[in-house]
């Protein structure tokens, strides 16, 4: 299952995805995690719906890299 990320319904937790953490956007650098929390309520954002991962690190998602053991 791959997807863009703008979907809140594709991501729940435990997926692996990549993510651009705010202080990346400009680079557009991503870091790679597994999904702990979501923190966009809307139903979708253009930008990538915003979590937070098990390490603790926050950004938007860009890229759902596999499901995960939910």
């Amino acid at each position: 299952m791959a997807g863009n990320g703008t979907i809140r319904s594709e991501i729940k937790p435990g997926l692996e995805v990549d993510i651009v953490l705010k202080q990346d956007q400009r680079t557009g650098k991503r870091t790679r995690g597994i999904v702990k929390d979501l923190l966009t309520n809307s139903p979708q954002h253009p930008h990538g719906i915003k979590v937070r991962l098990q390490d603790g690190q926050v950004g938007r998602v860009q890229n759902i890299v596999g499901g995960g053991n939910i």
